[in-house]
């Protein structure tokens, strides 16, 4: 029996975490309804089982609520106002009517201590206006889900108010509560909406060139992998895709966070929402719309409250058990103080509070508004500031771990390195084409040191004729050979090689006018190509420094060694250093790489530890050991080869950027698009401001309620007053969580 597929909703006008329990617990208890799983930070509800959309979109609206299965497009104005929002809303312009009505009882009975009729009409009025949202959906949610919510609490709050007379005081209550969580909704909605417009970058738009070179314009929707589409100077490029014409520097920043402008020719990988330059381009997509790396992106942000942090999970267990202990609380301290110690049940007189006041005041206090949202809050605002700077996180429960990591393994290539080779070193013989035997000196980088004009020659000259064997090779030590090529301006020196055959695990092989070429390993040509024993010292010595050789002989002679390797990426040892003001202990390469190449690596980096010539399985094993040392352990690594090791790893950080960067988002807990490391350091950074605020947070949520509770308890408390401390509570929690949407690090 095949599985149902999941239902999406995008539920509408929740205003605090609550709401989302509610419609949560509603549609759970639906008949056939397996799952159903709501994320208040970023309204989806996915729901698992046999019933219709259409039926449980009705659940949603009898519950008070109303959804969509598509994700709300963010509004092109900027955001409204507060007040704007308010009074576009039924509800919240009676409420504005209902504060109206209340303030006359608030001047008259709370400050100048005068009794009317028409005051206590008027606060009666409020209470109606007010207070019948809120008690409708206490009554919803106890027919539908069998639970109190906090609605339920205001609604007896309010009514018990009454019934002992303190009409304006149940009026107040309920305007306060009504105004607190349409200002929670409102922040809410603030936050959903920067989430939304990471997906508001990307053009709905392209020009499709069809077969005949005409223009298309078409929606996004419908293109095709391999479909070819044009860009025009200072356009958004719609998809991700290879360029094939044309040439352009591009702004990536919406995807990778870096400031500066790339530099893209054809081959090169863009990707969708970046900004095109000054050149126009020819894109071939090589993504579907729904698979483009923006909507991964939005995928991801959207999805990751549902790898809760322990702290959450936590704050949430903790809040379940906390509302019912208190209304239990509630109700002995109404019923004890009077049974056992003949204290007033009733207020007394004018100015004092009898112990059923205190009673539904501290139900007042249960509400755990602040104590739910302040977390969740929190981790999406980091996760999508993160994201804005070119950082994919996968869940809060990853920044909470990387704020524990006490030690980092680094992969070697692609990582401390920047995973393609270049040319580091030619050797050559002075005249070798005209049989001369003379060793020239070593040519490295002919702009900066000072060489014989043979010397240089005859070094440019054998990477032009090794580049005419190489040039139809796809190997990334081909192309580090055609790179210096063309930056030599030799690359049409010699005519592509014929008869060109590879030997592999040896080299490859050759005829340039004529002439046999062979390029080949030192060990290869220790057993098929004479030459002296200089050249072996000379490719020994190049090994050692954890370059590659590779010897060069025409018409079975030797000619010359070229030496090439992985660039080290310069700004490893600051970023490194950093990692260790943060808190890092260790930092240790697992590499598959020989040890001498891995060693120079390291000492340029500053490393630790070195662990060389691993295999997979011996990466892991290699981390095992150093979790059971230092507990919490991330790896930093490409998210392709590294997998194992990437799962095994407290946290697996993958290096994106040109090349595998979709393998990367898959395999990895966190991505960091640009493709290098300098995002590293903001990455540790963030975390353990996110744990900073969180902690801080729930301290608030806590330490206002236990301030209120003793003010209650003492009889110095209001019902209002306890209204205003929650809803303040949930705001300022709110407020200081989002706080980190411009967290720049």
């Amino acid at each position: 029996m095949q599985k149902p597929r999941p239902i999406t909703f995008y539920v509408k006008g929740m205003d605090c975490a609550e709401c989302a329990q509610t419609v949560q617990s509603g549609v759970q208890k639906m008949e056939g309804v397996q799952t159903c799983t709501l994320n208040f930070t970023t309204t989806k509800m996915v729901v698992e089982g046999s019933q219709t959309p259409a039926a449980i979109l009705q659940r949603i609206r009898e519950l008070g609520y109303d959804a969509e299965e598509t994700m709300p497009t963010p509004p092109a104005e900027r955001s409204k106002s507060f007040l704007k929002q308010l009074w576009e809303q039924t509800e919240s312009r009676w409420m504005a009517i209902a504060v109206l009505l209340i303030l006359p009882g608030l001047i008259g009975e709370e400050i100048l201590g005068i009794s009317h009729p028409l005051i206590t009409i008027c606060s009666l009025a409020t209470l109606v206006l007010a207070g019948y949202p809120i008690a409708r959906n206490a009554w919803k949610a106890l027919r539908f889900t069998r639970e109190i919510t906090i609605n339920t609490l205001m609604t007896i709050a309010a009514v018990g108010a009454v019934i002992i007379g303190e009409t304006t005081e149940a009026g107040m209550v309920m305007v306060l509560f009504a105004l607190g969580e349409a200002l929670e909704g409102y922040t809410a909605e603030r936050a959903r909406q920067s989430i939304r417009s990471l997906m508001a970058v990307m053009p709905q738009k392209a020009l499709r060139l069809n077969k005949d070179g005409r223009e298309e314009e078409v929606a996004v929707e419908e293109l095709q992998i391999g479909d070819v589409i044009l860009i025009k100077p200072g356009e958004s490029i719609p998809m991700d895709g290879n360029v094939v014409a044309g040439e352009s520097h591009v702004n990536q920043a919406p995807i990778t966070g870096e400031s500066q402008l790339v530099l893209k020719n054809s081959g090169s990988q863009v990707f969708a929402s970046s900004i095109n330059g000054e050149g126009v381009l020819q894109i071939q997509v090589s993504q579907h719309s729904e698979n483009n790396l923006i909507s991964r992106l939005v995928r991801m942000v959207e999805e990751a409250q549902e790898k809760r942090a322990p702290a959450q999970r936590f704050v949430d267990r903790f809040a379940r058990v906390y509302t019912p202990v208190v209304v239990l609380i509630a109700i002995l301290t109404a019923v004890l103080p009077p049974v056992l110690f003949n204290q007033p049940f009733l207020n007394p007189q004018a100015g004092e509070t009898g112990w059923l006041y205190r009673g539904l005041a501290l139900l007042v206090i249960a509400c755990p508004c602040a104590l739910v949202i302040s977390t969740p809050v929190t981790i999406i605002s980091a996760i999508s500031a993160a994201a804005r700077h070119g950082v994919l996180i996968k869940g809060g429960v990853y920044l909470e771990a990387l704020n524990q990591v006490q030690a980092v393994a680094f992969d070697k290539t692609g990582t401390l390195t920047e995973g393609k080779p270049s040319v580091v070193s030619v050797h050559a013989y002075s005249g070798w084409q005209n049989g001369g035997e003379e060793d020239n000196p070593l040519c490295r980088d002919t702009s900066n040191e000072d060489r014989s004009a043979s010397a240089h020659e005859s070094c440019t000259d054998l990477i032009a004729l090794v580049h005419a064997v190489e040039r139809s090779s796809g190997h990334p030590i081909a192309r580090a050979i055609a790179a210096e090529a063309q930056a030599r301006n030799v690359a049409d020196r010699y005519p592509p090689a014929e008869s060109v055959a590879a030997m592999p695990g040896n080299g490859v092989r050759g005829i340039v006018n004529g002439s046999p070429i062979l390029i080949g390993s030192h060990a290869y040509f220790e057993k098929n190509v004479p030459h002296a024993r200089q050249y072996c010292a000379v490719a020994e010595s190049e090994a050692a420094q954890g370059y590659t050789p590779l010897m060069a002989a025409a018409n079975g002679k030797y000619i010359g060694i070229i030496s090439v390797a992985d660039t080290v990426r310069p700004d490893n040892g600051a970023i490194l250093d950093q990692l260790r003001r943060l808190g890092v202990q260790h930092m240790v390469m697992l590499t598959g790489d020989n040890l001498s190449a891995a060693r120079s690596v390291a000492v340029k980096a500053g490393l630790d530890e070195v662990q060389a010539e691993l295999l997979p399985e011996d990466k892991v094993t290699r981390m095992q050991e150093l979790l059971r040392k230092y507990r919490k352990v991330a790896m930093v690594g490409d998210g392709i080869n590294d997998s194992p090791v990437l799962a095994s790893s407290t946290v697996g950080i993958a290096i994106g950027g040109a090349a595998g960067t979709a393998q990367a988002m898959e395999t990895a807990d966190i991505t960091l698009m640009k493709g290098d490391l300098k995002r590293l350091p903001y990455l540790f950074r963030l975390a353990k401001t996110t744990m900073r605020t969180i902690y801080t947070n729930v301290l608030l949520a806590l330490g206002i309620k236990l301030l209120f509770l003793i003010l209650v308890l003492a009889g110095s408390g209001t019902m209002w007053m306890a209204v205003a401390a929650d809803m303040g509570a949930s705001l300022l929690v709110t407020f200081n969580g989002m706080r980190l949407l411009r967290y720049k690090g």
